[in-house]
């Protein structure tokens, strides 16, 4: 165990779901590994316009009934309002999800696991890619 506290994006939970050894040897060595609400909602999106919609589906059921779900609130809220200022001010916008993501990460002092580059406008926050 590396004794880190994670959150993963939705490109890790994909790389999850298909496998991904890499993925799979170091989620299983975190201390601890949370999925953002917001990430939950983009793999049911994902889910819905699949060719396999219900097996995607109960695999997404299965992955947030058995996992540490993050929800929104107020800190969440200020810390988005901050990110989201502070990237406007740098002429770097990301997508609004990635905000709230990263708004969580920053909230509970948690690493962010992505695949996505548009991450790093981000000061502060704490990355790793698997």
């Amino acid at each position: 165990m590396n004794g880190k506290r994670y959150l993963l994006d939705s490109n890790i939970i994909i790389a999850l779901f298909g496998g991904d050894q890499g993925v799979l040897v170091q989620a299983s060595k975190a201390l601890e590994v949370f999925i953002a609400s917001i990430v939950v909602g983009e793999l049911y999106y994902g889910a819905q316009k699949s060719g396999k919609r219900q097996a995607n589906i109960t695999r997404v059921d299965r992955l947030a009934s058995t996992n540490t779900i993050l929800s929104c609130d107020q800190e969440t809220a200020r810390w988005y309002g901050q990110i989201k200022n502070e990237l406007k001010e740098k002429g770097r916008p990301i997508p609004e999800n990635d905000i709230w993501i990263a708004a969580l990460a920053r909230q509970y002092h948690l690493i962010l696991v992505t695949r996505d580059k548009h991450f790093e406008a981000i000061d502060d926050l704490r990355l790793e890619a698997w």
